[in-house]
């Protein structure tokens, strides 16, 4: 890492997929998390100062708050950019159907709240909604009762479940996210397609709204 860190003043910090999946992919906020959640609620307002930086991380420097965002760069979570990427226009229940379709790819997907009720579907009928809600929320309890089993035993990182074929391919796919006091499960049919600014643009409206 250099000596001396400096921000380019002219560019956004504009969160990647990869961030956004790292952002609320866990309930422990970091200072990395609580950075990137406010990078995509707040950052797209004008390019971060160090003072910024600081208080979104609630580091106790401004030169450690821009060593972090270069850390948050080198590994592909943050890039600069000179365009803002734009909160998504429209209300929650209007935009996510969309988001949630190109996320799949059969275009079925649903967000799922902690409790295993079914927010919104794309491609679900309502019957099979509500029962595959239900067994996501079944899921994340499960999940949360053995984390440490999963992470410190068996150095798993990841919370994601699936349902797999023989070959080893995601048929049902069920990725919890963190958000505030709000827990979800993004519930995806076939194979996830998480690599895309649409999935930035749904944890960016979740966050704006729960985070």
């Amino acid at each position: 890492m250099p000596d001396i860190l400096t921000l380019n003043r002219s560019l956004f910090a504009e969160v990647t997929p990869a961030g956004a999946y790292y952002a609320v992919a866990s309930a422990h906020l970091d200072s990395a998390r609580k950075m990137l959640i406010r990078l995509l609620t707040e950052g797209t307002n004008r390019p971060p100062s160090e003072e910024q930086l600081m208080a979104w991380s609630e580091l106790g420097s401004p030169d450690d708050a821009v060593q972090l965002l270069y850390r948050l760069q080198r590994l592909d979570f943050v890039r600069g950019t000179e365009t803002p990427k734009r909160m998504p226009q429209g209300s929650l229940e209007s935009i996510l159907p969309n988001l949630l379709a190109s996320l799949s790819s059969t275009g079925r997907s649903i967000l799922a709240d902690d409790s295993g009720f079914y927010l919104v579907t794309s491609g679900f009928y309502h019957e099979a909604a509500v029962e595959i809600a239900a067994l996501a929320g079944d899921i994340l309890t499960m999940s949360n009762r053995h984390a440490l089993l999963l992470k410190n035993n068996l150095n798993i990182n990841s919370n994601a479940w699936a349902i797999m074929d023989p070959a080893g391919q995601s048929e049902l796919g069920f990725f919890p996210m963190y958000m505030g006091n709000q827990s979800f499960v993004l519930i995806i049919d076939g194979a996830p397609r998480l690599q895309g600014d649409e999935f930035v643009t749904l944890v960016q409206a979740l966050s704006y709204r729960y985070g």
